[in-house]
């Protein structure tokens, strides 16, 4: 198979990495994409450094197996945990998810952002790295969104479990002025339309998505790895837990199948 032609290799600690997945697809339809959803070990966000670690490895080792040309870290805990080694280590391309913070120091007129994310995200050395270069005027206002994405890993995201945590998450952060909001998980896209609710479309929502889409597209062009067959491409989804909640998740999506496999 020639190497352009090979999938682009995608993992999450679950199934917000989809959020992902959909916007690179979007862009680069002709690509064929394996998608790992490491369900069984979501979330990611409470473990270890060493934990989040070797759970990288595995996933991208896995993915390497199956003759991946790219890596997507779908993943915010596992980039800013990770994706350093994985680079040092392993001879794929790597993508990797950080909060939009810079995107949202510039957009926002209050001078105060908002960030939801993991506790491993908001207390990693890229993070902390991330944040140090942005503007002094511009207030950072950090909240973990703890028990989140095992809701949404549990098919609640319409919920009033999810409404009340959720609220209770966002309204220090309004009393606080933000005019931005910084969705620093990938599961987190899923939540949009229950934070416009509860914030009456007052503040700008911003996720990475579309610019980890973009900067997939570069790296292929740059290494001569964007497919130009005309083949219809293969999208194929492993999960290690129940996959009925992921087959929820991307109803409606164009997929060729989605298999619950160890790994």
């Amino acid at each position: 198979m020639k190497d352009s032609n090979r999938p682009i290799g995608i993992f999450d600690s679950g199934i917000g990495g989809t959020s992902i997945w959909k916007e690179v697809t979007r862009l680069l339809p002709n690509e064929s994409t394996i998608y790992l959803s490491d369900s069984f070990n979501a979330p990611y966000g409470h473990k270890t450094k060493q934990e989040i670690l070797e759970l990288s490895i595995k996933n991208t080792e896995f993915l390497i197996q199956q003759g991946c040309k790219l890596i997507i870290v779908a993943c915010n805990t596992a980039t800013t945990n990770a994706i350093k080694y994985l680079r040092e280590n392993y001879s794929v391309p790597f993508i990797g998810i950080e909060p939009a913070i810079k995107p949202a120091s510039l957009q926002t007129k209050t001078n105060t952002i908002g960030i939801l994310a993991t506790k491993g995200t908001l207390n990693s050395e890229l993070f902390e790295k991330t944040s140090s270069l942005i503007d002094n005027n511009i207030r950072i206002i950090e909240q973990i969104g703890e028990g989140l994405v095992e809701l949404i890993e549990a098919g609640k995201i319409e919920t009033q479990a999810m409404d009340s945590l959720l609220n209770s998450y966002l309204q220090p952060m309004l009393d606080q002025n933000i005019d931005c909001l910084v969705l620093g998980c990938t599961h987190y896209p899923y939540l949009i339309n229950a934070i416009k609710k509860i914030t009456n479309n007052s503040i700008s929502i911003i996720d990475s998505g579309e610019a980890v889409a973009r900067q997939t597209k570069r790296i292929l062009e740059q290494q001569n790895l964007l497919n130009e067959s005309k083949n219809i491409p293969s999208k194929l989804f492993y999960i290690n837990k129940d996959k009925k909640v992921l087959e929820d998740i991307l109803n409606g999506s164009d997929y060729t199948k989605v298999e619950e496999k160890n790994f």
